[in-house]
């Protein structure tokens, strides 16, 4: 069972302030006030200024509170780091990719739930975005945005259409087994891989992209399950923007490489 690392980071965050926050309000003083009463801890009078011990618990949770509530915050609502587990986002991104996503890019949301409580702006055509997967709500796919809200999508013979107009590609490598395109997105140009000799793939089809949704595409266009295959990612399952990568590290069995290091097309 996968941990849902948010909610625990929550529920860590809560307790250590509660528990802080109780001894200092409460528990602190009938500690002090019992401690006076009844001399320190080597049976002689209490020194003035002097203080008992703090329990165990309380010392963890005053030293670990204001760490977990700044990670949460960051976390949560300004930059979340992700590791990318396939190559459906290939040549942009690569396995072993450590990359970092703005969470504020789209909006603010509450951590856990999910509720937009502002909002910042839209996903645009081009962005490379972090979703929840719509088939499980809790999984973390990334993806390209291809399509917006009334967008018509058309996928034909490797060739993308949005709005009836095709999207001009150039050819700019031959890698066996994958030829390496140039996509023109208008704002956003970026690589994308063809897998050479399929013909008659599956994935093609036209779709009508509905308010509130999103058409995504990986740009490992062969080998990528995306919008093609499960549908539209809706509004609420919005992650954030991916903008850079920070490290590289496929494997324990590898060392970690800073060569990858730079911002996302």
């Amino acid at each position: 069972m996968d941990i849902d690392f948010p909610l625990v980071l929550v529920v860590l965050t809560f307790a250590t302030g509660l528990i802080w926050l109780a001894d200092k309000l409460f528990l602190r003083q009938r500690r002090l006030a019992g401690f006076r009463a009844n001399g320190n801890a080597a049976g002689g009078p209490a020194v003035e200024n002097e203080e008992p011990k703090e329990p165990y618990l309380v010392d963890l949770s005053r030293s670990f509170f204001p760490v977990l509530a700044i990670v949460l915050v960051l976390r949560s609502f300004l930059v979340e780091p992700f590791q990318i587990p396939s190559g459906s986002m290939l040549p942009t991104l690569e396995v072993g990719d450590f990359i970092l996503v703005n969470k504020y890019a789209y909006g603010l949301r509450l951590p856990v739930s999910g509720t937009k409580v502002l909002t910042v702006d839209d996903p645009r055509r081009g962005d490379v975005m972090v979703f929840k997967y719509p088939k499980d709500g809790e999984t973390n796919y990334i993806k390209r945005v291809i399509g917006e809200p009334g967008d018509r999508i058309r996928y034909k013979d490797k060739q993308l259409f949005i709005n009836g107009e095709l999207v001009q590609t150039r050819f700019v490598a031959r890698l066996p087994p994958v030829e390496l395109r140039r996509e023109d997105l208008g704002e956003v140009e970026h690589d994308i891989y063809l897998t050479l000799g399929r013909v008659g793939e599956s994935g093609e089809g036209e779709w009508q992209v509905p308010e509130g949704h999103y058409f995504v595409m990986g740009d490992n266009r062969d080998n990528s399950n995306d919008s093609r295959y499960w549908g539209m990612v809706p509004d609420e399952l919005v992650v954030g923007k991916a903008f850079a990568i920070w490290m590289h590290w496929k494997s324990l069995t590898s060392l970690p490489s800073f060569d990858r290091v730079g911002g996302i097309e």
